[in-house]
């Protein structure tokens, strides 16, 4: 593991944690799969239905959202989203080609075609706007702070970390945020690469979204625990390729539905429900460029 320090920021916001309880497991949903489902010829879904696959951006250390499993596939909430997408274009789970997917190489793998979707505790903000787009959101969390249990520094939020070593992921949105506080900044391409230092002294806290932050104190019972101050709001998206606003449209018409027939609470509550309370699915932003 190689960390880097630099300047940064912090954020975070919203979405209520619960105790951290029950170790979060795949909960593998497996929506019903559309058959032969019809779509304008030329369009992004025509090409994925017509092929049968489709490949999708995902982290594999994100407990409760992307976290590589004894298959050798990720399991989560994020999974699962990508799962109920897949199966409206006809595409059972078997088929998807899953792609580890970290915060920094998110934009270049939708850019350059590595993959046709990226579900990855994925940020929506202006700046990536300009490059790829979005479609939901499909959750909202909030930036929080990740301390040693017990907090024997007794942070309380983000203006106490001024000065001191906290560790985050390079290319997040949570990188950006910290550095307004004045943080020297150790960086890093994983959350879960940010615990030894934590656990070693060699950082005071980490900081991501709080949801991130709350499988891993989960996944690490007894050694961590979540300050539950949220300081910025998180809305997460998927991302797909800039100016496909067909795919787009369709993508947020398959949220609203899931919304409304129960399978994006049914993903929740077989992942990330399993540590966090059910939340009200956001509505999402049909934006224009």
């Amino acid at each position: 593991m190689r960390l880097k320090k630099s300047l940064t920021i912090s954020a975070i916001a919203v979405a209520s944690i619960l105790g951290l309880g029950a170790c979060a497991g795949g909960g593998d949903a497996n929506p019903p799969v559309a058959e032969k489902p019809s779509f304008e010829a030329g369009t992004t879904m025509a090409k994925l239905a017509d092929a049968g696959a489709i490949t999708i951006g995902t982290k594999f250390d994100q407990p409760l959202f992307g976290l590589k499993g004894p298959s050798g596939d990720p399991e989560g909430f994020d999974v699962e989203i990508g799962k109920i997408i897949a199966s409206k274009l006809g595409i059972a789970a078997d088929k998807i080609n899953w792609v580890e997917t970290v915060s920094k190489n998110r934009e270049p793998f939708i850019e350059n075609g590595t993959v046709d979707i990226v579900v990855a505790t994925y940020t929506i903000n202006d700046s990536r706007k300009e490059v790829i787009s979005f479609a939901g959101p499909y959750y909202n969390a909030g930036q929080d702070i990740l301390v040693l249990a017990g907090n024997p520094e007794g942070i309380k939020g983000p203006e106490d970390l001024k000065g001191k070593d906290v560790c985050s992921v390079s290319g997040s949105t949570s990188e950006k945020n910290i550095a307004a506080y004045g943080v020297n900044l150790i960086t890093t391409d994983t959350y879960s690469n940010c615990l030894e230092p934590l656990r070693q002294g060699k950082v005071i806290a980490v900081t991501t979204d709080n949801v991130i932050l709350a499988g891993l104190a989960d996944q690490n019972a007894g050694e961590f625990e979540v300050l539950s101050n949220p300081f910025t709001e998180e809305p997460y998206g998927i991302g797909l390729g800039h100016d496909d606003d067909a795919f787009r449209d369709w993508i947020n018409d398959v949220l609203e539905a899931s919304y409304a027939d129960g399978s994006w609470k049914a993903a929740w509550e077989a992942t990330a429900g399993k540590v966090l309370k059910t939340p009200e699915p956001p509505a999402v932003n049909r934006y224009s460029n």
